[in-house]
């Protein structure tokens, strides 16, 4: 099999994909805008190939390395980055080389949050009031139907990146000056906690792993006040949770490939609020939480599963696993040193997060991992307390 990686070496734990394919015999072939001679020496050991490009947004370039690694090697079998930014870089190339996986035309479902919301729906799931805006006319009639608070977000954006949250007229103004409120949704506020389903699904679209978690802060919340978040992994899936999963598997039709699906637990009803869908592995260090909180290697399950169309393993959820953030602006309570004094037992990773992450992630970042759901929450309230 030939397996293209778009910017294998980002985020830093991809290289894992490059590497598992290679030790299960795939001929793997990167296209990426690093040097080659910069790349982490176990990905350079794990590729075949590379094939520089200065811009990875500029298609021509992308595609000639395509091309060319076509003509040295052969048919390509797959195209991934597992990376939401190079979605649509993906599904260009694979209807350009006619390569299995979504297409060109398979992407505004999984981009545009009022095509995602029309599906929910007809998946018969639980919804808020949104829609995508038309005017500032339209703009103010939706929200004196349903009041204030809203949230308004673009319809076609990555995390939260220019969501914000209007409570009142001022804020309305303000997002009406600085916006182009026409690319933009908006849907009713939900007083909730985040939840997820996430895993991977077999080319049958059956999740061969599934687990959840749960958020202490919205991610909204935590870019647009340069906050710290924690989230940890549920040891049993709530049933409406893995209900509703499996529902948005199906009306997505997600084969062979990684989902995280976004949902709130509302607090005045505990009803569970379909967010949005994304089509691939959660971000940050979530896939490598997968491994600390089962027991396998996620990467190797990935690497059998395009190989042999199946992967024999087993899991159990043995563990709670929880990523917890710092932000360096903020002072607290407790030093790094004492952090690890006191979890060194559940500690399963410590360091800082790229640049590119900070805003959402934090600055630096401790895993912790325990069959017990009040040493996670204790570890949480420890690392985050402030004088």
């Amino acid at each position: 099999m030939n397996f293209l990686f778009l910017s294998p070496h980002f985020p830093s734990n991809y290289r894992l994909f490059c590497r598992s394919l290679r030790r299960r015999g795939a001929q793997v072939l990167g296209i990426g805008d690093t040097a080659q001679n910069t790349l982490p020496s176990d990905l350079r050991s794990a590729l075949t190939e590379y094939y520089p490009v200065s811009d990875m947004g500029d298609y021509d370039q992308v595609l000639r390395g395509v091309g060319y690694l076509t003509h040295q090697y052969g048919k390509i079998d797959r195209i991934e980055s597992h990376n939401e930014h190079w979605l649509e870089l993906e599904s260009n190339l694979r209807t350009d080389f006619n390569v299995e996986g979504p297409h060109r035309s398979d992407l505004p479902e999984m981009k545009l949050k009022s095509r995602m919301k029309r599906k929910f729906m007809e998946a018969g799931l639980h919804v808020v009031q949104g829609e995508r805006v038309i005017d500032e006319a339209h703009c103010r009639t939706f929200i004196e139907r349903v009041g204030y608070p809203v949230v308004v977000k673009p319809d076609q954006g990555v995390g939260a990146n220019g969501t914000f949250r209007l409570d009142n007229e001022s804020h309305l103004e303000r997002f009406l000056e600085e916006e182009e409120i026409s690319s933009y949704f908006i849907e009713e506020f939900v007083d909730g906690t985040i939840c997820t389903f996430d895993g991977l699904t077999n080319a049958s679209g059956e999740p061969i792993f599934y687990t959840g978690h749960q958020y202490t802060h919205g991610v909204m919340e935590v870019v647009n006040s340069d906050g710290h978040v924690a989230y940890y992994s549920y040891r049993e899936i709530p049933k409406d949770l893995e209900e509703a999963g499996r529902k948005l598997l199906k009306a997505f039709r997600v084969r062979e490939r990684f989902f995280h699906f976004e949902f709130f637990r509302r607090h005045s009803d505990q009803a569970l609020i379909v967010l949005e869908i994304n089509i691939r592995p959660p971000g940050g260090m979530t896939l490598d939480m997968f491994n600390f909180a089962n027991d396998i290697d996620i990467y190797d399950i990935y690497a059998d599963l395009v190989l042999t169309g199946k992967a024999d393993f087993s899991y159990s959820r043995p563990y709670h696993c929880a990523y917890i953030s710092r932000k360096n602006r903020i002072a607290y309570r407790h030093t790094h040193d004492e952090i690890l004094k006191k979890f060194r037992m559940i500690m399963r990773y410590e360091g800082p997060i790229h640049k590119l992450f900070i805003r959402g992630m934090g600055n630096y970042a401790y895993i912790v991992a325990t069959p017990y759901i009040e040493e996670i929450q204790e570890a949480i309230a420890f690392v985050h307390a402030e004088p």
